[in-house]
This record gives C-alpha cells, sequence and structure tokens, in this order.
C-alpha cells in the first residue's frame, strides 16, 4: 500500500479491448501516451497499484496492458478506475506552462487591479484552453488575455477582450418590432 500524499488524477479506465486484459483508457496528460512515464500508478487510496504497458491509442483513447490482468473479466473490473500519482512525481512545468492544478482557487484581477473573483477550473473544450471565474465567466487562456500569472503570489492579472464583462442592453419594446411588421398575405 502507498500512501499518496498530494493524488493527482492521470487517467480513468473506460472499458476493456478485446479478450486478452488489455484496457481503454481516458489520459489526461498532455501526451496521452505518457501515462505510463509516470511509473506505477495507483488508485486514489494508494491500495491498489497498477503497471501499465501502452500498446497503442485508439480514437483519443490509449490502450494498454495492466500487470497481472490476462483476460476480457479482469480489464472489464477495472472500468471506471481512477489512475493516480502523486504530485511530486510531475516533472516541473516549463516557464510558460501550467498544470490547470496550480492556476485553481488563484485570485483574478484586472490589469488595473480590480477584483474579478477565483479560477474555478481551466477547461479545453476544442478552441483552446479557457479559465473558468467564479461567477462562469470563461476567459481565454491567451498570453493577451493571462498577461501574468504569478504562483507564489496565488494571482492572475486578466485583460479581457472587449465586451467580455459586458452584459447585453435588453432589446427594447419599440426595436422588437409588432405584428403590423409582418407580412399576412398567403
Amino acid at each position: 500500500m502507498t500512501q499518496l500524499t498530494d493524488p493527482v488524477r492521470l487517467g480513468v479506465i473506460v472499458g476493456a479491448r478485446g479478450i486478452k486484459g488489455e484496457v481503454r483508457i481516458k489520459s489526461f496528460t498532455d501526451a496521452p501516451e505518457d501515462i505510463a512515464a509516470y511509473g506505477p500508478l495507483f488508485d486514489r487510496e494508494g491500495t491498489r497499484r497498477f503497471d501499465l504497458k501502452v500498446t497503442g491509442t485508439q480514437k483519443g483513447l490509449v490502450l494498454a496492458r495492466v500487470d497481472g490482468v490476462t483476460d476480457r473479466s479482469g480489464a472489464d473490473a477495472l472500468k471506471r478506475t481512477e489512475l493516480f500519482i502523486d504530485a511530486d512525481q510531475l516533472p516541473d512545468p516549463d516557464a510558460d506552462e501550467f498544470y490547470h492544478r496550480d492556476l485553481e482557487g488563484l485570485d483574478a484581477v484586472t490589469v488595473t487591479g480590480d477584483g474579478l473573483g477565483r479560477i474555478r477550473g481551466v477547461f479545453d473544450f476544442g478552441a483552446g484552453p479557457v479559465l473558468e471565474l467564479d461567477d462562469g465567466i470563461m476567459v481565454p487562456f491567451t498570453q493577451a488575455a493571462v498577461p501574468e500569472i504569478d504562483l507564489k503570489a496565488r494571482r492572475v492579472v486578466i485583460d479581457p477582450p472587449d465586451g467580455l464583462f459586458e452584459t447585453p442592453e435588453p432589446e427594447a419594446e419599440s426595436d422588437k418590432g409588432s405584428d403590423d411588421d409582418v407580412d399576412k398575405s398567403v
């Protein structure tokens, strides 16, 4: 049994592949197939150890063999198992890179120092990463929109794109048009 002091989820087993015990893994690592490069993985409690050998990728998932799993029943039993390492096993990020977990909870301020709340999460829905603030506003995670990140001070500076924090004005009654404006001829 290994005690994980600061667990970081690297992936989750989503199902079996074939009849010889291979599993399909949704990897959260930068390069999905690197999930096995961190050494043995564990469940959240650290009670189960998983030694992986990546065998390939398919449709965005990592295919792997788990030491000791030799048939489909064994692979199926691992479905929904989350795979963790301890945070101290992560490599230090480059100067312009950040782990999502390090950004979550940081104070967000504008370039003029106005408070915007905290960063609730970091997401990438396909168009590039965004920071979600407490109020649900999504800020593009780009150098232009987030020019400063100070992990020691636990804050980020946001220079919002035009219109990001503006609420659209409700349409006035006179702008909505009336039934008189609709051509009702058949």
